[in-house]
């Protein structure tokens, strides 16, 4: 190689080095300035995925409260919400499509926690941070907020036992339990189980596809014809639909007095059901602080900031997900004031219509 071309090779190289270089300052530059803008509170598009519409809580509660966190965090910030309306494959679909629309964190109540998995897969490849809320989903997910669904089954049980007394060893009981697809079904039902575990008789045991209340009046009825109303003392439903369509079904069966029947999400007919002594009791869980943290978690996760978390948990494909688990508390009409009232989750004019009226003055609720 002669002098001049050496010389031009090397100034080649040069300039390519140089180019190089500043690209690569620029590119870290650009990286900088994104995470410096993301820790400021740049905006962020969050999609919110829930799972079904015949459970009141998610359309009155849930969607409002974490849209309404997260625009305290960061007014800029834009929700983007849908319903799977309790279809499995529409919720994956939706997933793809926030996917698509290039949403910079997913806030998901999976359907069916099993089948979700593949979509988490495809928000995890693209960068996306999935908060898997209510419901633990699988795949790899970021962080989880839920309730202690176990507790939630043993309050339930704790509180049927109680109020069932010297009966549990002369009945049986019937337990209405809820979507197998749904992962924390499971975790009530066996909460409630190692509470009643040599205590009282379980009779009759069904899963509700879907938490369907007429699907669960259906299963009280064939429980009333196989057991037979003399022997039924009490039902474990796990929540509130599904209490509402036993005890329409324990009503037109020929009970005298109904037994108590268990329910949670202190829905706003629940409420009313217990003002009148239809329903023993529900499970209030605070949808307040539930929907507060996974907005927090949502936006933490969005800047790169650290989740807020009080502990961790498994999944059956993941280990040590940041986690908060917040506790259940038993509904009564001892009680009524001191939770749904005093969160303002329902006014005493909302719960005591002219229908509950008389009730509701029999409950000192006034």
């Amino acid at each position: 190689m002669n002098a001049t071309l050496r010389r031009v090779v090397i100034a080649t190289a040069a300039v390519s080095l140089t180019v190089g270089l500043a690209a690569c300052g620029k590119a870290k530059e650009a990286d900088s300035k994104e995470s410096r803008d993301r820790q400021q509170g740049a905006p962020l598009t969050i999609g919110l995925l829930l799972p079904e519409d015949q459970t009141a809580r998610y359309e009155n509660f849930d969607k409002p409260l974490i849209t309404k966190r997260v625009k305290e965090l960061c007014p800029a910030c834009d929700v983007k919400y849908v319903n799977a309306k309790s279809d499995a494959s529409v919720q994956q679909q939706q997933v793809d499509s926030m996917i698509t629309k290039d949403v910079d964190v997913l806030v998901l109540d999976a359907v069916d926690s099993k089948s979700i998995a593949s979509s988490v897969d495809k928000a995890h490849e693209a960068d996306i941070p999935v908060v898997a809320y209510d419901r633990l989903a699988e795949g790899p997910i970021s962080a989880y907020t839920s309730f202690d669904n176990a507790e939630v089954g043993r309050v339930q049980a704790r509180s049927l036992l109680k109020e069932i007394g010297g009966k549990a060893d002369r009945g049986q009981i019937v337990m209405l339990n809820g979507w197998e697809a749904d992962p924390n079904a499971a975790m009530y039902k066996e909460g409630a189980l190692s509470v009643f575990r040599g205590k009282v008789k379980v009779g009759k045991s069904y899963d509700v596809e879907k938490w369907l209340p007429n699907l669960a009046h259906d299963s009280m009825n064939g429980a009333i014809s196989s057991l037979g109303k003399d022997r039924i003392v009490g039902v474990y439903a796990a929540n509130d639909g599904m209490a509402g369509g036993a005890i329409t079904a324990l009503q037109h069966g020929g009970f005298a007095t109904v037994p108590p029947v268990t329910g949670q999400d202190a829905e706003l007919a629940a409420v009313q059901r217990i003002v009148a002594g239809e329903q023993f009791m529900s499970v209030y869980k605070s949808y307040k602080v539930e929907a507060r943290t996974a907005a927090e978690m949502a936006v933490a996760l969005g800047w790169g900031e650290d989740v807020p978390a009080r502990t961790t948990v498994d999944s059956p494909t993941e280990q040590d997900v940041p986690a908060t688990l917040i506790p259940p508390v038993a509904l009564t009409v001892d009680n009524i004031k001191d939770t749904v009232v005093k969160d303002r989750l329902y006014s005493l004019g909302k719960i005591c219509t002219p229908r509950y009226r008389a009730a509701c003055e029999r409950a000192g609720l006034r």
